[in-house]
């Protein structure tokens, strides 16, 4: 048996371990990606950083990666799991409302930007088969990295997920249509078998996982055993990604539809997070590898035409699919931080220009050279998706001034402040098909409501000129939900001055914010510790068995029981018209 100091594998497992234990807590307390971190990492101990001084110093064995090779497994097992994950998340009646997205816009993104790429690369002395081979290549985006940094609930990380998915399964017709192009012209005949193999396969895993997976989840579930049920987990995962692979597809197609076969079931939450630290930790070996790639001193030699070709590849792969972004309706803001996120090339690049290669499109240097590219432009996608996100932040800022000098209907409710309470109150207006809108300081806030559909300006409605802007004159109500106490109380006087007949709805804090907000001239104040009182009351006597219905009858009077209290704390003896006209004269 050989000793540990002379085992590379434990040796390797050692360095990721350590680099897995330093890289995650301390780029998180930076509030860094630790994308970033695994991939310099993978610089730093890799043959290009440390790994090159070992046969001089070598007690650097110890803290370099000595087979960058055999962890390659562990990296594409990361793949694997990311993808099953995604399959976790979703359904399959989703990804049938999904599909004009992943088969419109993801046909159309991938090739119109492989075409773009390919005729400049064309214009640019390449030859033609070789520039269609890295056309498709670099037109790739990244998987592995941009979902975990988008997710796949949000309006970015749903368009996204459309163009990455159809992506992943266009890798083996491209591959195979690359080996067409080549010298023996015999990939058609191949990757149509390839895919009769592949339909039939997956039209297996389709049937046998939806009659197998529940009983076997359900006694992996009574032996009350993690270990166990982590097991039938990851073998499920394993033998769907090898049956796809065997019949000449991509793994990871294997892995989505193990995790769309789990997300059907009542175990998928279970699974998700029983596999997390696996996923993460896979993933981070994939990252590892990616910096391991990167020679500084291939790079520093070259850096100018690498430079041009990255910002080539960034430009024209943001331009192309913001384009049709906008075109598929959605807004700028988001097509903007979409299309900047998927810019630079993924992880399966390195995968077509390998194939590309092989079928002699391209020699050794030229696939050298775009590796480069590749593995530069995964080190920087965490940066891009910053910079769209920023983009985005300034686009919905301009289109939240520009929609509120367009749209402004006649009679409207208008919420002031538009965090977790302001969100509650829109959502039940836009129910009962109320018009309204709403302003808030925070463009964060903004962002995420426009995004979802809310009609949200970004301003500050403590300066006068907002409050005008506003046109109250023309409101319904006025709902203040800010956590500002203060300037809840400063906003009511002003507005009740200049609006006595307009109604004015805020959030309190307690029994005496809502007692001062009634004095400023607010028509109803509800303080929170009053309704969370009254919520947990009308929970515990449903749960003891308190009929439903004088449960809500006790619990509608303890209500105006104590906002009638709460009103003559506040001195409420005259209607809202007569205290605006008092503050106005005052």
């Amino acid at each position: 048996m050989a000793s540990f100091d002379s085992s590379t594998v434990l040796s390797d497992a050692l360095v990721i371990l350590g680099a897995a234990g330093i890289v995650i807590p301390a780029f998180a307390r930076l509030r860094v990606s630790p994308v970033i971190g695994f991939i310099l990492v993978g610089v730093l101990v890799g043959p290009h950083g440390l790994g090159a001084l070992q046969p001089r110093l070598p007690w650097l064995y110890h803290v370099t990666i000595s087979d960058p090779h055999g962890v390659e497994p562990v990296a594409e097992f990361g793949i694997v799991l990311l993808l099953f994950a995604i399959g976790l998340e979703l359904s399959f009646r989703r990804l049938w409302e999904m599909r004009r997205q992943v088969f419109g816009l993801g046909v159309a993104e991938l090739l119109l930007s492989g075409t773009a790429i390919a005729g400049a690369l064309v214009l640019l002395g390449q030859n033609r088969a070789g520039a269609v081979g890295l056309g498709l290549a670099l037109a790739l985006s990244s998987t592995a990295l941009v979902l975990p940094l988008a997710g796949t609930t949000s309006a970015v990380g749903r368009a996204a997920f459309a163009m990455l998915l159809f992506e992943d399964l266009a890798l083996v017709p491209i591959i195979f249509g690359l080996s067409a192009l080549g010298p023996d012209q015999g990939g058609w005949q191949a990757m149509a078998w390839t895919l009769l193999k592949g339909g039939i396969t997956v039209l297996v895993l389709l049937v046998a996982g939806r009659v197998a997976l529940p009983p076997l989840f359900a006694q992996a579930a009574r032996t009350k055993s993690p270990e166990l049920f982590l097991s039938v987990s990851l073998l499920t995962v394993i033998l769907a990604s090898l049956a796809t692979a065997t019949a000449g597809l991509s793994p990871i197609v294997g892995a989505l539809i193990a995790g769309l076969l789990i997300a059907e079931t009542e175990y998928r939450t279970e699974v998700e997070i029983i596999t997390a630290p696996f996923r993460g930790l896979a993933l981070g070996v994939f990252l590892i590898t990616v910096g391991m790639r990167l020679d500084l001193a291939a790079i520093t030699g070259a850096w100018q035409q690498l430079a041009l070709a990255i910002a080539g590849v960034v430009i024209a792969k943001t331009l192309i699919t913001g384009a049709l972004l906008r075109l598929s309706g959605l807004r700028r803001g988001i097509a903007a931080e979409v299309a900047t996120m998927m810019a630079a090339p993924s992880e399966t690049t390195l995968i077509v220009l390998a194939a590309a290669e092989g079928a002699g499109l391209i020699g050794g240097p030229v696939a050298a050279f775009w590796q480069s590219v590749t593995a530069i432009g995964l080190t920087i996608t965490p940066l891009l998706a910053a910079l769209g996100h920023a983009l985005a932040k300034r686009v919905e800022r301009r289109e939240a001034r520009e929609a509120d000098r367009i749209d402004r209907p006649e009679r409207r409710v208008v919420l002031i402040g538009f965090g977790r309470v302001g969100r509650t109150v829109a959502t039940m207006l836009r129910a009962h098909d109320r018009p309204f809108i709403a302003v808030d300081a925070d463009i964060d806030s903004v962002s995420r409501g426009r995004r979802d559909g809310f009609p949200v300006v970004f301003g500050d409605a403590s300066r006068p000129a907002m409050v005008a802007h506003l046109a109250l004159e023309r409101a319904e109500a006025v709902v203040l939900t800010m956590d500002d106490p203060v300037g809840q109380l400063r906003l009511t006087r002003v507005i009740r001055a200049d609006h006595p007949d307009l109604p004015i709805i805020a959030r309190a804090r307690d029994a005496a914010h809502a007692a001062a907000l009634y004095r400023a001239g607010a028509t109803d104040a509800v303080p929170e510790q009053l309704e969370s009182s009254l919520q947990l009351s009308e929970a515990v006597l449903t749960e003891i068995g308190v009929p439903v219905g004088p449960v809500i009858a006790s619990i509608h009077d303890k209500r105006a029981e104590q906002r009638a209290s709460i009103k003559d704390m506040g001195g409420l003896a005259e209607a809202p018209r007569e205290r605006g006209r008092r503050l106005r004269d005052a």
